[in-house]
């Protein structure tokens, strides 16, 4: 199977549960707005996916995916299993251990780390810390369920991995249609969607066991035990769960931050979905096909492979993502106003601030998507330091960016603080992969990369001339169907614009795609069943 089909896999998996966030999002923003429950809510939902990104996803994408296909490759099926079972009965015992003691001192974590700006807000605090104290199980299962979608993505097959978080929305959106339709109030709804969280969890986990039984490994529990190959995974775990986790930790610090300020919080949370979509379907997509593909080019020596590999995934992220940066930036209010202006969510105040934040989001769009393109080519060599450092500067950044703008400018300097972060982390990936030689030198690639920006601001002039063109048909007292037709006939005509440009500057050609979707990636996977498909 070629790059971008595996890419394609995976991406359409991930543009399914990112659709159905937007559902969901749009659900509660009508349920709930930017008031103080949805503040609440998402201030608390943040700090299990906190987690669940720092030691889960990225640890174990990072750390565990190439052990795992060096066990395959060294000691076949088993070797492997016996693998997964000494990383299950250590992560397992670890994760419970966990949970106990942030439930037991939840209330502490929420007042001084997570919200500290709720803690003198009456009925905000202890709301924010009973959510906290439902959702944080969470992490059990999406840690034990990151570790067995890794062992699906080393064994190449994505799509079950992929498809696994879109229950979470599907049963979010349950709730909230049952919310909905009883007339419950926001104080309901909050509790409702937390206990949909950790059901969803329980799904999720479910889904990503049966696959990987399917596949022809049955992981049994085993007594936890520091083995070699467990303490060789902690070694590289700890900091590449930093880094994996970068856009994650810099988010939970412009939570803490936001909190200070009504509103802000569930703001910076609506805006992130909408950008979380592009970064997800293009990005996550990217992150988790790349690596295990460039393990196998580095263990079997082919160099020329690995750097094939690294120049045609970045050259995709880029087709892809500059037209969305430029679309959001130019668009924001426009597709916020469709997307969330309904209900409980304030046309006068919601959506100005809510749009100022995403269209920063946007510039820092190919910056976070950049990011995973660039790690794995430390990850997959189990250099897991450097960007843990790279991932350190970058918080730092973002904190004094953060404090600095965030006194005069509300939410949208947390966004400015988050796009200049995301913007130093790629720099500095970038340039300390070329000064080893890891990066090799890709004459079309640097040709296009200009071709490419210019076709997404010939993109982005002609968006802004037509959204003022069209200013009635988009306005807050537009139909919905009027205003749904327009804003998309206009994504729509900037995507066909924008294709164009790149084809008529030669930022892409037919030969490149072609080339790309035909190409394989060297051997088949290793697979412990010859006939069973991704499920």
């Amino acid at each position: 199977m070629s790059l971008v089909k595996k890419f394609a896999t995976v991406a359409s998996g991930t543009l399914m549960s990112r659709a159905l966030g937007f559902g969901r999002e749009m659900l509660m923003a009508a349920a709930l707005g930017t008031g103080p429950v949805a503040d609440a809510f998402n201030a608390a939902f943040q700090f299990p996916n906190t987690f669940r990104r720092l030691f889960a996803e990225g640890a174990f994408n990072a750390a565990f995916v190439p052990l795992f296909a060096k066990e395959i490759e060294q000691h076949g099926n088993e070797g492997a299993k016996r693998f997964s079972e000494e990383v299950f009965g250590v992560l397992f015992s670890a994760l419970l251990a966990l949970t106990i003691a942030m439930e037991l001192a939840m209330p502490l974590i929420v007042r001084y780390l997570v919200a500290p700006g709720f803690a003198d807000i009456p009925g905000k605090f202890e709301t924010t810390v009973r959510l906290a104290t439902i959702m944080f199980p969470y992490l059990i299962c999406m840690s034990l369920g990151a570790m067995m979608a890794g062992m699906l993505n080393s064994l190449r097959r994505y799509f079950a991995a992929a498809i696994a978080p879109a229950f979470l929305n599907i049963i979010l959106i349950g709730v909230l249609a049952y919310a909905w339709y009883h007339g419950l109030d926001a104080h309901d709804v909050g509790f409702g969607l937390s206990w949909g969280v950790l059901a969803a969890g329980i799904v999720q986990l479910a889904i990503v066991w049966i696959a990987v039984r399917n596949a022809g490994i049955s992981i049994g529990f085993r007594r936890p035990k520091m083995t070699p190959n467990v303490k060789r995974l902690l070694i590289l775990a700890l900091p590449a769960a930093i880094t994996g986790g970068i856009t994650q930790i810099n988010q939970l610090i412009g939570t803490a931050i936001a909190s200070a300020q009504n509103s802000a919080v569930s703001s910076l949370a609506y805006a992130d979905r909408i950008y979380q979509l592009p970064l997800g379907v293009v990005g996550v997509a990217v992150a988790i096909v790349l690596l295990p593909e460039l393990s196998r080019a580095l263990k079997s020596g082919n160099l020329v492979e690995a750097a094939n590999l690294q120049n045609r995934s970045v050259e995709f992220t880029l087709f892809m993502t500059l037209p969305a940066a430029a679309a959001l930036w130019v668009m924001s209010e426009p597709i916020v106003r469709l997307v969330y202006e309904r209900g409980a969510f304030a046309a006068n105040h919601s959506t100005p601030t809510v749009a100022a934040i995403l269209a920063i989001f946007g510039l820092g769009l190919p910056a976070f998507v950049l990011i995973k393109a660039f790690t794995p080519g430390y990850f997959a060599r189990e250099d897991t330091r450097t960007p843990m450092i790279f991932a350190a500067i970058s918080v730092g950044v973002n904190v004094g960016t953060a404090l600095t703008l965030f006194p005069s400018m509300g939410a949208p300097g947390i966004a400015v603080a988050s796009a200049v972060a995301g913007w130093v982390n790629a720099l500095m990936l970038l340039a300390m992969l070329i000064k080893r030689g890891h990066w090799g030198r890709d004459i079309p690639l640097l040709k296009r990369i200009p071709r490419l920006v210019l076709s997404a601001v010939i993109m982005a002039a002609a968006l802004y001339f037509a959204e003022r063109h069209f200013a009635t048909q988009i306005g807050p007292g537009s139909p919905l169907v009027v205003k749904a037709t327009t804003v998309l006939a206009l994504v729509a005509g900037g995507a066909a614009l924008y294709f164009i440009a790149a084809f008529a500057t030669g930022g892409a050609d037919f030969g490149m795609i072609r080339r790309n979707v035909k190409r394989g990636t060297g051997k088949p996977a290793p697979s412990v069943t010859e006939q069973s498909p991704d499920p």
